[in-house]
Formats: structure tokens, sequence, C-alpha cells
């Protein structure tokens, strides 16, 4: 659903600062356990604990020019057949360089691991593919090789999307999938399907760089009953296959512009109706519609939620808009309601495009600068 090719645009390397030569980690036998609060993710990330901001997806450096401190910055890993991150600079600098840069302005840094829709979106079967599964292996094992080196608290999310498709492909059973798992290093002692596959990305960065916060994605999609989401079914699935054993899960509402969708934009060209959310929750699709279903997600998978790749549209009766400055309202609904979002388990809100011609924290007339400058006077504590 995400266009790989944009990921491998933003891939272009704009962080300043140098890699530093690598070296080796010796792994960490004493691993906490992960928390059901949001509270103590927050201060695992030397954060405070209050609901955080982040952005991602910005191009030349936006989020570092704001004027005001984020508390993520994230940005994409992707693979295409045998060219992926770890060549942007040489031996997976990329990761350090992007560490680096967010450290340097107060962020966290936070990567996005994209690289099972390679074969094409919703293609489960990669996971199948030796050949490719070998070198996705290698490339998890060195970003959490390069995130030890970086030896500050990090954010890893694992795949979003592919967790949906592979629930409708397997049909809610994790062990009826199977996935190249025993050939990772670390993981010769677990399973060769879904559920083996799950355990063994974070049975990695646990060994291998235990500061590092690690999730997976829930997506709406994943699981209907009688026509309508299901949430505690896809956390029950995500439970499965070794999310309880992570440190958060992330969801995102919509990876593009409402009014993006509206127009049928470029990159926008899915069938459907009601992007635009009502804000005062009296008409679905609205915004306490989405809390219940992540809410319902949470009670099978009772981890923090990590809102993320929200457009970053700015609010407009006119449904629409042209490329650059299409409408929404999220960014306006979450920075005037962080209390709703905190309550529901979530740790925080990361904002970002997920396609090219999206508005942009450039182009949004200072929305998210403003709504940004306004939290810091009184963020919303976590509970």
């Amino acid at each position: 659903m995400r266009r790989l090719l944009f990921a491998l645009a933003l891939g272009a390397c704009t962080d300043p600062g140098a890699s530093p030569p690598d070296t080796e980690g010796t792994p960490d036998a004493t691993v906490a356990r992960p928390s059901s609060r949001a509270a103590d993710a927050a201060r695992k990330l030397g954060l405070q604990p209050n609901f955080l901001i982040g952005l991602g997806n910005d191009q030349q450096d936006a989020a570092f020019n704001l004027g005001q401190r984020l508390d993520i910055r994230y940005r994409y890993l992707v693979r295409s057949g045998s060219q992926g991150w770890p060549d942007w600079n040489t031996g997976g600098g990329f990761v350090t360089r992007t560490a680096q840069a967010a450290r340097s302005n107060g962020a966290v840094p936070m990567y996005t691991l994209y690289e099972l829709a390679a074969q094409g979106d919703g293609n489960t079967s990669i996971t199948e593919d030796r050949s490719y599964m070998s070198l996705f292996w290698a490339d998890v094992a060195l970003l959490f090789d390069k995130l030890r080196e970086f030896d500050s608290p990090a954010i890893v999310h694992f795949e979003p999307d592919f967790w949906a498709y592979a629930q409708q492909k397997s049909n809610g059973n994790p062990t009826a999938m199977k996935a190249e798992v025993r050939i990772a290093p670390d993981c010769s002692d677990l399973s060769d399907d879904l559920a083996g596959f799950g355990r063994c990305l974070v049975s990695m960065a646990r060994k291998r760089a235990p500061k590092v916060l690690v999730g997976f994605h829930a997506s709406t999609w994943g699981a209907y009953t009688n026509g309508r989401p299901d949430g505690f079914a896809v956390g029950r699935f995500l439970n499965e296959v070794g999310a309880g054993e992570a440190d958060f899960f992330a969801i995102d509402m919509l990876d593009r512009d409402a009014g993006c969708f509206e127009v049928q934009g470029p990159n926008c060209q899915r069938r459907g109706s009601g992007w635009y959310w009502d804000e005062t929750n009296r008409q679905s699709p609205n915004f306490h519609d989405h809390l219940a279903w992540a809410t319902k997600v949470r009670e099978a998978l009772p981890l923090p939620i990590l809102w993320w790749q929200l457009p970053l549209g700015v609010p407009s009766d006119t449904p629409g808009g042209t490329p650059g400055t299409y409408r929404d309202n999220r960014v306006r609904y979450i920075f005037s309601h962080p209390d709703e979002f905190a309550a529901a388990g979530g740790l925080g809100a990361c904002f970002g495009t997920g396609a090219g011609g999206q508005t942009t924290v450039t182009t949004d007339g200072e929305q998210f600068r403003n709504a940004l400058q306004a939290y810091r006077a009184g963020p919303t504590p976590l509970p």
C-alpha cells in the first residue's frame, strides 16, 4: 500500500555526520520484559513521560527546521532485490547518520523496516524465498548491530502492511504460513513459520541492541467480523506472531491526505469514501470510532500504541485540494485532543507523508509547527 520507490527516494543521504568504523557488539543476556505503560516506554527512550510527537519522511531535513524540538524522527529502510538501504551509505552507515542527526537535534531515531513488499505489495510468499530472506536477515542483523554501536535509545518498527496481509493469507493461523527463519542469525531454535519469524525479529533486537524499542504494526483491514474491522482479532494474531514480546505496536489512520483521495489524486487511487473524519464524533467515520478499535487491539496486545505516518493536511470545509495542499484534519484533532490518545494507551503520534504530492510541513502554512509550539507549552502526561 505504501510506495516502495518513494521510500527509496527518501533514503537520499541528507543527514549530517560520518559513520564510525564497524565494531562487533556483545549480546546482552539481561533483557527487561516490555511494559504495558506508555510512560515506562517514554522513559526507556530517555524522554519525559509525556505524549510524544514525531515527524518522518521529511525531505531536506524539514523536521529539524521547525524551530521546535521533536521527540521522534523516523525514516524508512527498504530493499529492492539486491539493492537496499545498506547501500545508501557504506556499510549501512545510513542508520548511523540518521541516528546521529536525530540525537543532535534532541530526538530519538526511529526506523520503519519495510523490505517485505519488494516482490509486490501483498506478496507474502517472499518469506519463503530463501535467497531473498538471506538478504533480509543480514539487513536486520546489520540494523541492530549499527544501533548497538550508536549506544543510545532508538525505535524500530517492523514491516507495516505485511502483518495484515499475512493474517488474511494464513486465516489467522501463523503456523500455517511458512517462512525462512532458521537461516537467520540468532534464530536457529525457532520455527520456520510466521510465529517463528516474528519472534526472530524481537530476539535479534534483544540480543544485539538492547537499548532499542521494537514494535509490530496493526492495520484496521487485517481482520473483519460481520463486515466491521475487528481490533481484538488483529491484536490476538499479532500476539501469536510474537508482538507481545515487543515494546509497542504502531497504527496508522490514513497514510495520505483525505483530500487527495477525495479528488483521486495521482497517488490516491483507492476506492472508498469517508476519508475526512467527523471531529464532533457524531457521525461515522470519526476519531472515537478509531480509538475504540485501537483499544480493542490493545485488549489482546497490551502494549503502548504509537500512531505513525499521519497525514499533515490542513482542515477545510471544501473537499479535495491540490498537490501539496490537500485537506485533512488529523493534525488539528490530535493536537486538540492528545489526552484522548494518551488515555487509550498511546505513547505518541508521528506525522509524515506516505506518498508524493501530499501536504508537508513546508506547505501546510505552518500548521504543524504552530501546533507543536502550543503543545510544548503544556504537554500531556502519560499515565
